[in-house]
């Protein structure tokens, strides 16, 4: 278990937490590393069909630690070497497994960024969201600006990202940052809950067919994304998940799909 991001496992649900609660979970260089290579070690064992990532105490992420950033302001810190070697933050697009975020508190710059790179995010009532890049001299960083306006539309998201106001969670969902709010103490229950159920009666195959088939038709058209949805499905009829899932609501019981690992 490692000090700045935690991992759990349980009925095929790995919980991971981000755990500097002292700094409301401020991202660092070796966050990144850690939370990247977890993401990687979830995508790659059978026993993890789902991923739910939170913040420990009363973040999610509070976005870039400060420390890091004035380094990287005077000079003391060199970050174009290590710019090079990092995975790219779109990574967690890249996991074949659903990767959901609950947004138990604050959620700012590359935090926010971290939580539009989940497939599904649910949020505390009362979590404080905000871009923040603007109000830090920067811009708009790490993928934001391919992913805000394809959740939200190019004017919602030029008002966050220009603003840099903080949203709350309930006008988060109102804009579709976010797919559901939850009262603070529930959750991460509910969260886990949701998860649970994708764990228990979906095809981690076709969960992973279909969050590549979603990233990849942002970039396609309507005549392609139409062509290869119908090449998978003639494709999935032969699969023994088909089989399995037909014959699971046949007999009214839980499905047995296959896990998938490494």
């Amino acid at each position: 278990m490692s000090e700045v991001v935690q991992r759990r496992v349980e009925d095929g649900v790995a919980l991971l937490t981000l755990n500097r609660p002292d700094r409301l979970n401020a991202w660092t260089a070796e966050m990144e590393r850690v939370y990247f290579g977890l993401l990687e070690e979830c995508a790659q064992a059978e026993e993890v069909r789902v991923i739910v990532v939170t913040g420990a105490g009363r973040g999610f992420c509070a976005g870039a630690d400060m420390q890091e950033l004035q380094a990287i302001g005077d000079g003391s810190l060199e970050v174009s070497a290590e710019v090079h070697e990092r995975r790219p933050q779109t990574f967690p697009l890249s996991i074949p497994k659903p990767i959901i975020a609950a947004i138990n508190g604050a959620c700012a710059g590359i935090g926010l960024v971290q939580a539009l790179m989940c497939d599904v995010r649910f949020a505390a009532d009362g979590a404080k969201l905000t871009t923040a890049f603007a109000r830090r001299g920067l811009v708009a960083e790490h993928g934001i600006s391919w992913m805000l306006p394809r959740l939200i539309g190019p004017a919602r998201a030029l008002d966050l990202l220009l603003s840099g106001r903080v949203v709350l969670a309930q006008e988060a969902h109102t804009l579709g940052l976010v797919n559901r709010v939850s009262a603070p103490e529930k959750l991460l229950d509910e969260t886990l809950d949701y998860a649970c159920e994708l764990a228990l009666k979906c095809s981690p195959a076709s969960m992973a067919r279909m969050k590549r088939q979603v990233y990849a038709d942002l970039e396609r058209g309507l005549d392609e994304a139409l062509a290869e949805a119908d090449r998978l499905m003639l494709e999935s009829f032969t699969a023994p998940d088909f089989v399995e899932g037909v014959t699971s609501f046949l007999e009214r019981r839980d499905p047995r799909f296959a896990a998938l690992g490494a």
